[in-house]
């Protein structure tokens, strides 16, 4: 049997690759402060741990861990956290299993888009050199951290992921209300790309990666067409059957939510060309059948 072991397990994304491990037959762990808690979220057959130094080796490790970088103002002290939040849980994971007698055959660690900072309209693949923003230089040092389990001869594949949609959870989630009310609306001008990934190719690409020892390094995890947030709110609109009236002022934005405003007024024109390049098929390349096929029905 083949073996999982997750940290950000409980999370959005790391609930779905749990359903999917579990159900293609794999034992799967999830490395969390709070088991019992834990356990009320995760689908039943996973088994949390409390410790990553009690948890069993495994075949395949995915680092997903880490404060929402959304959730919440970015003071100093908070964005520290989110920084020692990644960093901290990705050297002790990168040096317990440097320590197991029979190493993982691959480590997929969690990174973002946001490595590549404001770019405006250049199309951005894996080569692309990073930014010099907060959310920038976070990923660098994330995926440094990683890249570690190297010098012991594990594979690792740095997934560099866009928005995740999800029909009830996730950024899309927070998106429908204001729109139900006629309320939805595009940020600042509008022409700043949304780098998005339905959340079922978002599970599928890392399965991919556990599964195809060919594949390391840097992988972006969007869509092959990414969406202005003009475009994507007219979409969202027009799928929700919802007028699309209001806007947000670029000033306004950041007077409602201070520095975080900049992930919202700036994008990245992100492209899988890694991802493809090494065989992966999307299921969802265009914006509108992929929220058909999570909220059509709404």
């Amino acid at each position: 049997m083949n073996k999982a072991l997750l940290t950000g397990g409980t999370g959005f994304i790391g609930r779905h690759l749990c359903e999917s491990l579990l159900a293609d037959g794999w034992a799967v762990q999830v490395v969390t402060r709070d088991t019992a808690a834990a356990a009320k979220v995760l689908p039943s057959g996973v088994v949390p741990v409390g410790d990553i130094k009690a948890a069993a080796p495994a075949d395949a490790v995915i680092n997903l861990a880490g404060e929402n970088l959304a959730d919440g103002r970015w003071t100093e002290a908070r964005k520290r956290e989110m920084r020692e939040s990644r960093l901290r849980i990705t050297r002790q994971l990168t040096e317990t299993i440097g320590e197991w007698e029979t190493p993982p055959q691959v480590l997929v660690s969690g990174s973002a888009v946001g490595y590549y900072g404001a770019r405006g309209d250049d199309v951005l693949d894996e080569n692309e050199s990073p930014g010099d923003e907060f959310q920038s230089e976070l990923c660098v040092a994330w995926e440094q951290a990683a890249r570690r389990a190297e010098a012991t001869g594990i594979r690792v594949c740095r997934i560099r992921t866009g928005i995740v949609l999800g029909a009830n959870d996730g950024a899309l989630a927070q998106m429908i209300t204001p729109f139900k009310f006629g309320l939805g609306g595009h940020f600042g001008t509008g022409n700043q790309y949304m780098p998005w990934i339905h959340i079922l190719d978002e599970v599928a690409a890392i399965r991919f990666l556990i599964d195809n020892p060919d594949c390391s390094g840097a992988f972006n995890l969007t869509a092959p067409e990414p969406a202005t947030n003009r475009e994507f709110t007219a979409t969202l609109a027009r799928v929700l059957h919802r007028p699309k009236f209001a806007w947000v002022p670029g000033p306004v934005l950041k007077l409602m939510v201070g520095e975080m405003a900049h992930l919202l007024l700036t994008g990245q024109r992100a492209i899988p060309r890694a991802l493809e390049k090494a065989g992966f098929k999307f299921e969802f390349r265009q914006l509108q059948p992929a929220l058909e096929d999570l909220i059509g029905d709404r």
